[in-house]
């Protein structure tokens, strides 16, 4: 094992990320400007992070050989997807391998009941929820908590295509069957008047370091935009921050953490959902702050000190999705327009087929404020549209 406090030129630590989409790619670029060497393992051949990383292996990202092949190879592991296999990960952590984030903090993540239980168990303020035992169960939590309420996968789910909201007793049976055959909890819906998050990041000798408040605003239960600073009173950032590091303590977690939370209109903070690594909410960070979260993060799953991370100006981080209609290889237009604009920078992930709502790329603008910042950031995703990629074919 290398000591990742020297950097030998001639023999690179080597991270190991299970997963090669957006978030391995820019894991992978803050690591090879530290010298640092990368292995990806993701299924798709040609992933995103392929194009920066040193190796990759294809494989499921809970295939336990592949996983044991890639620790082999490497000096610590790491992963940007909760898909990976916790068990293969906790093999390897009972031989004293560096696998960071903790598999247990994975585990407890992976199943949106366990780690509902878990918050409210070590006192963190959370909404209602409980595990749905059949549809009969179901309408009885409806009863009780009220509606709207929200009806959530427990595994397997992201971006909101786990929810269904329950928006009147006539929707029951609808909702249940939505999810047929998988394991469910009811939340009871939080009337918030914001969306926040926080990056947080833990290195394994116990320091803990916050990046700025966030506000998020989804559409369709994806993120659509995150504005840096959140437009929220200094005692609602400070009970963010106390909750989030109060988090990332009690789950031992290793690494950096997107940690989503409510703000209600009384000035109460709930946690909403853990992400055990970099998140979309914190792509602002890589023009806005002292440091990225990617940096950040290596920093933690190297155990080196963490950064204080300062906002620098507002920024804010719109998302690209894949349009309705438009299912396979892609090409962006405009992009001179997008570039007239100043504080303006593009990033493009890479994958080769665009779906509708598929993450394919963001923008972050910067300004004096964050109003300037905002409008930047809508003119330049106005400014291109994603169109079918012309083939060789129809070229000729």
């Amino acid at each position: 094992m290398v000591d990742s406090r020297v950097l030998a030129i001639n023999r690179p630590i080597c991270v190991g990320i299970i997963g090669g989409g957006q978030l391995g790619k820019m894991i992978a670029h803050e690591a090879r400007r530290m010298s640092l060497k990368v292995i990806v393992l993701d299924p798709t051949e040609g992933c995103p992070a392929s194009r920066v990383a040193d190796e990759q292996i294809v494989a499921d990202f809970k295939d336990e050989q592949a996983i044991m092949d890639l620790a082999g190879k490497c000096d610590v592991l790491t992963y940007e997807i909760e898909l990976a296999n916790s068990s293969a990960l906790k093999q390897l952590e009972s031989r004293n391998y560096p696998v960071r984030p903790a598999p247990e903090s994975l585990r407890i993540i992976q199943n949106k009941y366990r780690q509902k239980s878990f918050l409210k168990s070590n006192k963190i303020p959370v909404a209602e929820f409980e595990l749905v035992r059949s549809e009969e169960h179901l309408q009885e939590l409806c009863k009780k908590f009220g509606y709207p309420a929200v009806l959530k996968a427990t595994e397997d789910s992201y971006d909101g295509r786990g929810n269904f909201v329950i928006a009147s007793k006539d929707r029951i049976p609808e909702a249940f069957r939505y999810f047929a055959g998988r394991e469910c909890m009811l939340e009871k819906f939080v009337p918030f008047t914001k969306e926040v998050s926080i990056m947080v990041a833990r290195n394994p000798s116990g320091q803990i370091e916050s990046f700025p408040v966030v506000e998020n605003i989804h559409k369709q239960n994806i993120l659509d935009t995150t504005i840096a600073p959140a437009a929220i009173s200094r005692s609602v950032k400070a009970r963010a921050k106390k909750i989030a590091e109060k988090t990332m303590a009690v789950l031992h977690g290793a690494g950096i953490f997107g940690i989503e939370m409510f703000v209600t209109r009384k000035g109460e903070v709930l946690v909403n959902e853990i992400a055990p690594r970099p998140h979309n909410s914190g792509h602002y960070s890589n023009e806005a702050c002292s440091i990225s979260q990617f940096e950040q993060h290596l920093r933690a799953v190297l155990d080196l000190p963490l950064s204080k991370p300062e906002l620098l100006h507002p920024a804010v981080m719109v998302n690209i999705l894949g349009p309705d209609g438009l299912d396979g290889p892609y090409a962006v237009d405009g992009l001179d327009r997008l570039f007239a604009i100043p504080g303006v920078k593009l990033y493009i992930y890479g994958k080769k087929i665009s779906k509708p709502r598929r993450k394919l790329g963001h923008i972050t603008a910067t300004g004096r404020t964050a109003r300037q910042a905002l409008e930047r950031a809508t003119k330049a995703r106005q400014a291109i549209r994603l169109v079918p990629a012309v083939t060789e074919a129809k070229q000729n």
